[in-house]
This record gives structure tokens, C-alpha cells and sequence, in this order.
């Protein structure tokens, strides 16, 4: 009975274990660089899990990790901003609910990297004063979309938000109210097509757990790091995680 109320079934204890502590290690990367942890994370979970369990058990997690960094960095979010990224992403879930199993993995990994790639790298968008209200619902539909497909679409995010030129607090802030809300919807949409969260309860409150912490300890290093080495840090984060995902895609065929 014990054995069974801390792991379930379909992973070891070992690696039960593993997840405890990786969830802590990554919310504290993205508390401090503003994103990265929820793509680490997932890629960790793929090694261990059914795939089916994946991307229903990662929403939860990132739902408590990005909740945790809301409520410590709260007076730093830009409402109007996640107002309109809500309205977008309940477009954008509603549309990929039905379509999850039906796009290749790989095409999607693929059109995510390459958005994120030219978000970096490519013609900017000049901060404005103003906020575009049909940016942020076009931007929540879209990446709320490709969220249902690869799972965790938080750099896609990032770019979305860092197109408007905030500074670090602000970023991260309004990034995790954001995924938040995002999350969110996928586990009423999961929940809805049958996934059972009740057997990964206990694995889920020790995961967010531990992340709630790593989640203060890293935005304890945000508040001390400098602006600029935020931002290289955030560029070669997001450069990182692209190449990371494009690798994978052609691994798949050449392994």
C-alpha cells in the first residue's frame, strides 16, 4: 500500500526519484534564465515514461513550477498581456485537443525550433509602449497549439513575450502567469480524453514540491544577475534548446 501511494506503476523507483529532484533542478534554470526547464524536463521524463503519461504528467508539474514563480515574482506581471494570451490559448488548445495524435512529432518539433530560431535571430519587432492585443491572442493560438503537440512550447512563449523588449523580472513574470494559464487548459483537455491523474498524485505533489523550491532558489539568481548577462543568457538558452530539438528530429532517422 505504501510502495503504491508514492510511485506508480508504470516507472521505477529509481527514477521516481529522479524526477523529484529533476523537477527542483529545473524550475530553479528557468526561475533564473527565464525558460529552458519545462523542455529539460520533458526530455528527461521521455526516457522513463509511457508516452502516453508524458505530456498529461509534465502539464501538471510545469502548471505548479510556473505557478510558484508567479506568486514570488507577482508585482511583475503584465496583465493586459496574459489577458489576451488566455483568450488565444483557449483557441489554440480547443483546435489541438482533437488533432494530438495526428501530426508527426517531428514536423512539429521542426516548425517549433525554427520559430523560436527566427524569434532570436531574426528582423526584431521594436518594443512598444503599447501592447498589440491581436499579437498576444494570435501569439497564446499558436503556441498553445503546438504545446498539445510537443508538450512544452515555453521558449515559443519567451520569444513571444521578448519580442516587446521587457526587461528580466518582467519577462520571467509574465512568461510563467503565461504558461500557467496554458497548462491549465491541457490538463482540463487531457482530463477530458481520459487521462488518470489519481495513481501520479503523490509523484505529483513531491514534483511540484520540489520545484516550488527550485523555483525560489532560481529567482533568488535572477534577482542578482545582471541585465545583460540575462539577456546572452537567455539568447544562447533559446539557441540551445532549438539546436536540441532539430538534433533530435534528424537522430530519429539516422539512428
Amino acid at each position: 500500500m505504501i510502495e503504491w501511494f508514492f510511485f506508480p506503476d508504470d516507472i521505477s523507483k529509481a527514477f521516481a526519484v529522479l524526477l523529484v529532484f529533476a523537477s527542483f533542478f529545473t524550475s530553479a534554470l528557468t526561475a533564473a534564465m527565464g525558460l529552458g526547464g519545462g523542455v529539460a524536463l520533458l526530455a528527461i521524463m521521455g526516457t522513463g515514461m509511457p508516452v502516453a503519461s508524458v505530456l498529461p504528467v509534465h502539464a501538471i508539474v510545469q502548471l505548479g513550477s510556473n505557478l510558484g514563480r508567479t506568486v514570488i515574482q507577482f508585482k511583475y506581471i503584465v496583465w493586459p498581456l496574459a489577458l489576451w494570451f488566455f483568450i488565444g490559448s483557449i483557441i489554440g488548445v480547443a483546435l489541438g485537443g482533437p488533432i494530438v495524435l495526428h501530426i508527426p512529432d517531428a514536423v512539429a518539433k521542426l516548425l517549433l525550433a525554427a520559430f523560436i530560431l527566427w524569434s532570436v535571430f531574426g528582423s526584431k519587432i521594436k518594443p512598444a509602449s503599447s501592447i498589440s492585443k491581436t499579437y498576444f491572442i494570435v501569439g497564446g493560438a499558436l503556441t498553445s497549439f503546438a504545446s498539445m503537440i510537443v508538450g512544452a512550447a515555453g521558449p515559443m512563449v519567451a520569444a513571444l513575450i521578448a519580442s516587446k523588449g521587457y526587461t528580466k523580472q518582467t519577462l520571467v513574470a509574465t512568461h510563467s502567469v503565461c504558461m500557467v494559464l496554458q497548462h491549465g487548459l491541457k490538463i482540463l483537455v487531457f482530463g477530458a480524453l481520459g487521462f488518470a491523474f489519481a495513481q501520479w498524485t503523490p509523484m505529483l505533489i513531491a514534483m511540484i514540491a520540489s520545484g516550488v523550491v527550485g523555483t525560489y532558489i532560481g529567482t533568488r539568481l535572477l534577482d542578482n544577475l545582471p541585465e545583460k548577462v540575462f539577456k546572452t543568457g537567455f539568447r544562447v538558452t533559446m539557441l540551445l534548446l532549438s539546436a536540441h530539438m532539430i538534433w533530435g528530429v534528424f537522430k530519429s532517422y539516422w539512428v
